[in-house]
């Protein structure tokens, strides 16, 4: 792992310093969870990072998301960054795809993440789904994109494919979370050490990042129960990129979550496995890695 990414590693989790519980890992890590900035406003940023790109504002359900667009032609890469990122997190990918790709390159914040205001209550997968495709319709983005999320946003990717057939052409999943990864047994042990952690969250004053973390443990048990039965469509290729270290430090933990890369891409013939030598922050530490395996499912979709 980079120097910048275990600044950045260590900037995430601080809140779990708070607490003083070793296992608040777990919550953090399962899902690529990650923490959030301390600030009660989102960090008000420049347009763009990359030349030529600008930042729309769209709305969905009453709040407004910022998304950023560096022009380019069809089909559009979208990059869905991991838990407790923004979009700053493909400041090293974003410039080289334009210029190597000449598509049109979409990044955007989730809600309570950089330009784009929290919004209150239970964080969902279902909710930011619906975030997702907003802004890409209001983009003018309704077919053959090609996705690329990091962690968090393999949920996301999951209900997108599901719910919007024709939206996506081919994804890459970047050390994603998977539905594989959520076996009854995971589960149960990562509720077992959510649960201390959200507690003692709860009885001390609430900052922007205990919100995120409660918005963020609300029914996880159920909810990635249900997440372990969804399926990828079988039409829909992906290359799958798994870190060498995973997200996690204890040995069961890490073997589950490459067993489940692997299941998943040996499920079907049009999925990839490549294992970077990184930790979970891959498009810190390998941004080269991810530009590859994005401009070979590029080359897949439209040879």
């Amino acid at each position: 792992m980079t120097q910048h990414s275990n600044r950045r590693w260590r900037a995430r989790h601080a809140v779990l310093s708070a607490v003083s519980v070793v296992a608040g890992m777990s919550f953090l890590i399962a899902a690529g969870l990650g923490s959030v900035a301390d600030a009660h406003q989102p960090v008000i940023r420049a347009a763009a990072d990359t030349p030529g790109a600008s930042m729309h504002t769209v709305w969905n359900k009453g709040h407004r998301l910022a998304f950023y667009v560096t022009p380019g032609h069809l089909p559009a890469i979208v990059l869905d960054a991991g838990g407790g990122e923004d979009h700053t997190q493909w400041s090293q990918i974003v410039p080289v795809l334009a210029r190597q790709t000449g598509d049109e390159i979409i990044t955007y914040d989730r809600s309570g993440f950089g330009n784009s205001p929290a919004v209150s209550g239970p964080w969902t997968a279902q909710n930011a789904v619906s975030d997702l495709h907003a802004g890409l319709s209001q983009l003018g983005v309704t077919s053959k994109a090609i996705l690329v999320s990091h962690s968090l946003a393999g949920e996301i990717a999951f209900r997108l494919v599901r719910n919007y057939p024709g939206l996506v052409a081919g994804a890459v999943l970047v050390d994603a979370s998977l539905p594989e990864f959520y076996t009854p047994g995971e589960v149960a042990r990562i509720v077992a050490a959510n649960n201390p952690i959200i507690a003692k969250l709860k009885s001390l004053p609430l900052t922007a990042s205990s919100r995120q973390l409660i918005a963020l443990a609300y029914n996880y048990g159920p909810v990635h129960k249900a997440y372990h039965k969804l399926t990828w469509p079988t039409s829909i290729p992906v290359n799958v990129i798994t870190s060498s270290q995973t997200p996690y430090t204890t040995s069961i933990d890490a073997r589950a979550w490459r067993d489940a890369a692997i299941k998943f891409a040996r499920g079907v013939a049009n999925r990839r496995l490549v294992i970077a030598d990184s930790g979970h922050e891959i498009p810190h530490d390998r941004p080269g890695l991810v530009i590859t395996q994005v401009e070979d499912m590029l080359h897949m979709v439209t040879r």
